[in-house]
């Protein structure tokens, strides 16, 4: 794969390994510079990627271990996994959709570690099961035990007992098929 080709496909990825990076850290800032860390390494390393394998694979595998390790690292900072600090801190938005994703952070934010980051990659990041499975080094059935457990336990810390409350509002419908509200 030649160095222009390689290029283009980093940042045909980047879009997605930004959104996988948001929902692992949380804050905006911090996830770009788990992105640029990634691409920066990927760069830096790209003769040890073998052409021909899945790219999208070797990135989230790049960027999910720089996040371990940048986690590993900010040992002494306070976590908040609940949200229940962020909660006292913030004001909350008005806008229903705002809303709903700030429940939906603090729910993803209470769910284990490998049920989240199974479920990001699997919804979130569009990824196949098998893909999942290995970037996280385990089986294609064990990724979709961690889905399914995701899944459930979101519903019931979100109150969701009725399919009809999923999908976007008015205004995130307009503005993804380009049309007014």
């Amino acid at each position: 794969m030649s160095s222009h080709d390689f290029k283009r496909d980093l940042l045909a990825a980047m879009p997605s390994l930004r959104a996988f990076a948001i929902s692992l850290a949380g804050k905006v800032d911090r996830a770009d510079d788990l992105v640029q860390e990634t691409l920066t390494k990927a760069w830096a390393h790209q003769n040890s990627y073998t052409p021909g394998t899945n790219l999208r694979a070797w990135l989230f595998t790049i960027l999910r271990n720089e996040f371990y390790t940048t986690l590993r690292k900010r040992g002494r900072e306070v976590e908040d996994a609940d949200g229940e600090i962020a909660l006292n801190v913030g004001v909350h938005p008005s806008q229903d959709g705002h809303m709903d994703m700030n429940d939906m952070k603090s729910a993803l934010a209470k769910l284990p570690a490998d049920q989240r980051e199974a479920l990001l990659l699997v919804s979130a990041s569009d990824m196949s099961y098998e893909e999942a499975a290995a970037i996280c080094g385990v089986a294609v059935g064990t990724i979709k035990s961690r889905v399914n457990r995701a899944r459930a336990k979101l519903a019931d810390l979100l109150h969701l007992t009725d399919g009809s409350v999923y999908g976007p509002d008015a205004g995130t419908m307009a503005a993804l098929t380009n049309q007014r509200p």
